[in-house]
């Protein structure tokens, strides 16, 4: 076995007559790392989206919605009923309904967001992106950065509000906030409950109630949970309800980019195969010698097949070195920059995950370079030793 292993190696690199042989060896072990290296860095960046998007989603909203039409009348009961379910850490009711956003220069529809900010603030991550406290919504409202940059709105300019029946509420912008997100940021602003309940006439009621949980694997469960307590008149929905076809697109994506530069991968292996093929004929008369003084075909095969996973393993070493360090520096130094209004982000994310992605990249390449070597390593074991030595 120890011989097996010297003569592959001694084969990979040649003697300096093969030099040939040796370049066609080192360009197969190139092209399986650049194809190793773009699959990790590819699906580090894809995860990096899936996390960022679910973090801040999860920030900007909460963990399960409870919701009924018109209105929650009795809230202050249901919160009391919440709080006595298992895993439930906070619940915070809230209004969200459309209007119109006037200033003395231009007009806009937006998405009013009434909410208690103490409790908001437990339920969310928002006390994480809003600049300012509970007092500071009275008689005024938060708008997003990007809201205060398209209307060209400061700290203290005065705003009309138009709710659905035409009446006009005068605000005072009291505060700013970037969540990260571009559509939130552009869209939406935050009142003060109370004064949402005037502006949009529910007394005292509200749309729903946002509910945080302690794991949010066991959304599903909880959400059966409040179902079972408040009754089919509610309609409960978790955070992955609402952006089911977000997450499915991202995971669609994420998989197709996997198929996609596995081709990188494939393409090496052909270039393993044709590195192979000459050096079977290169080594023709030594197959001969190795087979005449005794070695089985299986042994012979067993060189050959070495040959190409040392190649393979070779490339899939360099490849997840040169992955990794990208990833690495990708994410400490971010010097690549996104527009935030096509992807939500202003950089570019990554997050490295050893299982599944860059395992199953590893065990891709290592599959691929090992299917790679069964012609080649077949043609050298069933060569005859005589038609190998003829011209010898």
């Amino acid at each position: 076995m120890k011989a097996i292993f010297w003569i592959s190696w001694r084969y990979l690199w040649g003697r300096r007559s093969e030099r040939f042989v040796s370049l066609i060896s080192i360009i197969s072990i190139l092209g399986v790392a650049i194809g190793v290296a773009a699959l990790i860095v590819v699906l580090a960046v894809m995860s990096g989206f899936d996390k960022d998007l679910k973090e801040k989603i999860i920030g900007n909203y909460s963990h399960l919605v409870i919701e009924q039409r018109p209105a929650i009348t009795d809230y202050h009961q249901i919160l009391e009923r919440l709080s006595k379910i298992d895993h439930i850490v906070a619940s915070s009711p809230f209004i969200q309904s459309q209007a119109l956003l006037e200033t003395k220069e231009s007009a806009r529809g937006i998405v009013v967001r009434g909410i208690d900010l103490d409790l908001e603030s437990k339920v969310t991550a928002i006390d994480k992106y809003l600049a300012g406290s509970a007092k500071d919504f009275d008689g005024g409202i938060f708008i997003g950065r990007e809201l205060g940059y398209a209307l060209g709105l400061s700290l203290g300019d005065e705003i009309v509000l138009v709710n659905s029946k035409g009446k006009r509420f005068i605000l005072l912008v009291r505060g700013l906030f970037n969540s990260g997100m571009y559509d939130f940021d552009a869209n939406v602003i935050f009142i003060d409950l109370l004064k949402a309940q005037e502006i949009f006439e529910l007394a005292e009621g509200v749309n729903g109630i946002s509910v945080k949980i302690d794991k949010l694997f066991l959304a599903a469960l909880i959400k059966n949970k409040i179902q079972h307590a408040l009754g089919v008149n509610f309609y409960v929905r978790t955070w992955i309800e609402r952006n089911r076809n977000f997450f499915a697109a991202l995971k669609l994506e994420k998989i197709a980019m996997f198929i996609i530069l596995t081709l990188i991968v494939l393409v090496a292996a052909f270039n393993i195969i044709s590195t192979l093929v000459v050096m079977v004929m290169e080594k023709t008369k030594d197959i001969g010698i190795l087979k005449a003084i005794g070695m089985s075909p299986r042994g012979i095969r067993f060189i050959f097949t070495l040959e190409g996973l040392l190649i393979g393993s070779l490339g899939v070493m360099l490849g997840s070195a040169i992955g990794v360090s990208l990833c690495v520096l990708l994410k400490k130094y971010q010097f690549i920059k996104l527009p935030p209004d096509i992807y939500y982000l202003d950089r570019l994310p990554v997050s490295l995950v050893l299982w599944p992605d860059a395992g199953m990249v590893i065990i891709a390449a290592f599959f691929i370079s090992l299917v790679s070597t069964v012609y080649p390593a077949k043609k050298a074991a069933d060569l005859n030793p005589v038609e190998a030595l003829r011209y010898e």
